[in-house]
């Protein structure tokens, strides 16, 4: 029975992912909270969905500084019609003048490859926030891809099947996520259920 699977599958991850790395990325948080740096959380597609939610909840619950550049769907938009696909989030990170107090969270199944032409605004954003050495997080999913092999501290969803990769790497954005801002070290304010 698929929900069968998919839930043991589910349990495996649970067992299989990288705790530390969870609680390393809890603590790297804070200190962008301490050094008044802003987190800006990237992601497409399914992941830009949880990047609003995910934005929503380190602001909130843990009073970060945090933005979405992907909740501005009219400058999403023009920088994908004027500059093309690879620059939204770039271009975006510079008018921001992300410096080295910020942070990129990334949310992403593949983490960005140039090589295959995946994600490569968010390969781009990552160069853009090392440059001026902004730190690099972020929950992906198989090997992390670019984001993985450049990040500072990244949590890798392991892959149990090959064929939902996507379900269970998004699905665990969120599991992590709201792991994090219900963290001692990073929530200030109780959620109210």
């Amino acid at each position: 029975m698929h929900t069968e699977n998919y839930f043991a599958e589910a349990t495996e991850i649970c067992k299989k992912i990288d705790l530390n790395m969870i609680e390393d990325l809890a603590i790297e948080l804070e200190i962008v909270r301490q050094n008044l740096g802003r987190l800006f959380v990237l992601g497409v597609g399914g992941s830009a969905g949880n990047s609003s939610h995910a934005v929503n909840d380190f602001r909130k619950l843990c009073a970060i500084e945090a933005y979405a550049p992907t909740d501005n769907v009219s400058e999403l938009t023009a920088r994908t019609n004027d500059e093309g696909w690879e620059t939204i989030f770039d271009g975006w990170l510079k008018i921001s003048n992300i410096n080295k107090n910020d942070a990129l969270f990334i949310l992403s199944v593949g983490g960005g490859n140039l090589e295959k032409n995946v994600s490569p605004g968010i390969v781009n954003a990552i160069d853009v926030a090392k440059k001026v050495k902004a730190k690099v997080f972020g929950i992906v999913g198989r090997d992390g891809g670019y984001a993985a092999k450049k990040g500072d501290c990244v949590v890798v969803v392991p892959t149990v099947n090959d064929k939902r990769i996507t379900p269970h790497t998004e699905a665990f954005h969120a599991v992590v996520w709201h792991c994090l801002v219900s963290n001692p070290v990073l929530q200030v304010k109780a959620t109210k259920w």
